[in-house]
Parts: C-alpha cells; sequence; structure tokens
C-alpha cells in the first residue's frame, strides 16, 4: 500500500508560477511510476506528465510540455509538477498518482488532490 500526499496548490494570478509537490510514503518510491493528473471545474481528469523511476517524461499534450515539467527526488520519495504561466484555464484539482513498474501501466496509487485557482 502506497499513500500520496500533494501540496502547493492555491490561489494564483494568471501569469504567476508554482510547484506542486506530492510526498509518497508506505512502499519503495523508487520502483514506482509517478504522475500528475488534473481534473478541471465539470471536466474529466486529464493525463499531465508522468515521469518513470529513470527520469523520462511523458507529456499528455504540447502544450503541457510547453508550460509543465514534471521531475522527481527519489532521496526524498517526493515527485514534483513545476508549472509556468499560469492560466485560468489550467484552473483545477491536481492529483499525483504512482503505478507499480510493470505494464500495462495502472495507476494503482492517488492523493487526495490540490487545489489550484487561477484568477484573470
Amino acid at each position: 500500500q502506497v499513500q500520496l500526499v500533494e501540496a502547493g496548490g492555491g490561489l494564483v494570478q494568471a501569469g504567476d508560477s508554482l510547484r506542486l509537490s506530492c510526498a509518497a510514503s508506505g512502499d519503495t518510491f523508487s520502483v514506482l511510476r509517478m504522475a500528475w493528473f488534473r481534473r478541471p471545474p465539470g471536466k474529466e481528469r486529464e493525463f499531465v506528465a508522468s515521469i518513470s523511476t529513470l527520469h523520462e517524461t511523458t507529456f499528455g499534450a504540447e502544450s503541457m510540455k510547453g508550460r509543465f515539467a514534471i521531475s522527481r527526488d527519489n532521496a526524498l520519495n517526493a515527485a514534483y509538477l513545476q508549472i509556468n504561466t499560469l492560466k485560468p484555464e489550467d484552473t483545477a484539482i491536481y492529483y499525483c498518482a504512482a503505478a507499480p513498474l510493470v505494464t500495462p501501466i495502472i495507476w494503482r496509487y492517488w492523493g487526495q488532490g490540490t487545489q489550484v485557482t487561477v484568477s484573470s
């Protein structure tokens, strides 16, 4: 069993930047694939980015690759999502997720989410 706790969300203005963090506990972080998802108000949850144990990254869209950066620190059992030049449409609950290192990828573990609200 893995527990994930997000932090770093809040109310920000358009153009701001912030970094979300995800602390993992309960298992060996180094053998987990990590990801960030988000759920905008009234919309379905969407994939933002993922990072492998070897720091290989995947993004859900080119636009996300341009303003979003995912990273991890295996020594601290933590994953991060850097968001630059925030836009009102980035308003969402952001979730971190973890998957065992097998295929197909199944995002088995989820955090409770952290709210990001971007004012225009």
